[in-house]
């Protein structure tokens, strides 16, 4: 594995039948790839006392940790939704305020380019296809500007989201931005209701293939990951890895939409910090998994 996180993964290349990598952002010093685009804008706003509101718990994970590198006091807003070890893992950090919505905050997270720069570097080729998990938008948008940057615009990326909390695959059906009523998914780190302007925006100008999963498939993914990597992700990075589980690479091929002889494709493990063995044990048993 590079010092950056990236691995093939032989397991996911058989099932795939083509090279599968792993951009490990789980190894993060926060557990998952919030850091990027977090850590980005503390240093931008590093001068004023910092009032931040995350989606979900992993963007506030990440900015107690960016505030208590840069030895600024912070707040942390999260939603309603976020469980509570995470809400009191958070309260150790920083003070935590918890309001009702999950609130998008990805448009500004450009700091995520840098997981394209890091491909440059250790991929060494351009890949087949990128494969990522999406909520609000903010992961996506950074993978598209850092794939422009590479000069590798021709990258599709395969955007996973699970049923119940699939704000992009609404939008990209409609044409247009879409507000989902709730969410009704189990992976509620995607869980906004509507994804950002500017990802409707890059959507329509980047090739993106819109695919979801159950509940069902997003936590079945986890635990096999668990199997053939000893690595626990949150259901929401389940979705991603369901790509390949769940054959959608191969059936997308089989659709002409990624190429018969693909090259590597990556996958975006975001990682996540509201999981645990127990909280996947519960999810199984609430989603009669056997």
């Amino acid at each position: 594995m590079s010092d950056r996180g990236l691995t093939k993964n032989f397991a996911l290349s058989k099932v795939a039948g083509t090279s599968v990598y792993l951009k490990l952002d789980s190894s993060q010093p926060t557990g998952s790839f919030k850091i990027r685009g977090i850590g980005h804008l503390c240093k931008t706003v590093m001068q004023y006392l910092m009032y931040l509101v995350p989606t979900g718990g992993n963007a506030g994970t990440a900015a107690a940790y960016s505030a208590r590198q840069l030895l600024i006091p912070a707040t942390i807003v999260v939603p309603s939704v976020t469980p509570g070890p995470t809400v009191e893992r958070l309260k150790d950090e920083a003070d935590v305020v918890i309001y009702g919505k999950v609130v998008d905050y990805g448009q500004q997270l450009f700091g995520h380019t840098s997981l394209v720069k890091e491909l440059e570097q250790d991929l060494r080729e351009k890949p087949g296809a990128v494969v990522l998990s999406v909520g609000g938008g903010g992961l996506l948008n950074g993978v598209v500007e850092g794939l422009r940057r590479a000069g590798w615009n021709d990258v599709p990326i395969v955007a996973m989201e699970t049923i119940g909390a699939h704000s992009l695959n609404a939008a990209m059906k409609a044409g247009e931005l879409v507000t989902l009523p709730e969410i009704t998914s189990v992976a509620t780190t995607l869980g906004l209701t509507r994804v950002s302007k500017q990802t409707m925006k890059l959507v329509q100008e980047h090739t993106v293939f819109s695919e979801l999963v159950t509940d069902q498939a997003a936590v079945k993914a986890v635990e096999r990951f668990v199997d053939d990597e000893k690595i626990l992700v949150e259901p929401a990075c389940g979705a991603a890895l369901a790509a390949v589980y769940c054959d959608i690479i191969k059936r997308l091929q089989d659709e002409d939409k990624l190429a018969k002889q693909l090259g590597p494709v990556v996958i975006v493990v975001c990682g996540g910090n509201n999981i645990s063995m127990e909280q996947l044990w519960r999810l199984k048993k609430q989603l009669a998994i056997f």
